[in-house]
């Protein structure tokens, strides 16, 4: 099925079976060196994809470098830091993730109909 495709399909007519040409012991060897060597990059440049695309879909994975150069300070976070938010600043964050954790629920609600309406 196109779902899972590792179930695999099985046929038991005889009628859609083949010969197949390339794996035959009479094959000749057709890859050159070249060929051999192109096909090593493409599967290196595949691999450093797979593992960009991991990166992406995993960020709670984080990033592991010993790079010096990478490296920066947190001008936010250090101690000699002022505080910077104001009373009415506060109230209105406040307000903001009142109103995203509404939403939130709403989307949850919306995305998971078969928990129903409490």
């Amino acid at each position: 099925d196109y779902m899972h495709p590792e179930v695999g399909v099985a046929a038991t007519d005889a009628t859609v079976f083949g010969r197949n040409y390339f794996s035959r012991p009479s094959a000749p060897e057709v890859e050159d060196m070249e060929e051999a060597e192109e096909r090593a990059l493409v599967l290196a440049e595949a691999a450093a994809l797979k593992k960009s695309a991991v990166d992406y879909m995993h960020p709670e994975v984080g990033v592991t470098t010993t790079d010096g150069a990478c490296f920066g300070r947190n001008y936010f976070g250090r101690a000699s830091a002022a505080e910077m938010e104001d009373d009415e600043f506060a109230d209105e964050r406040a307000e903001v993730l009142e109103e995203a954790a509404a939403l939130k629920k709403l989307a949850m609600d919306y995305m998971h109909p078969e928990v129903g309406i409490t």
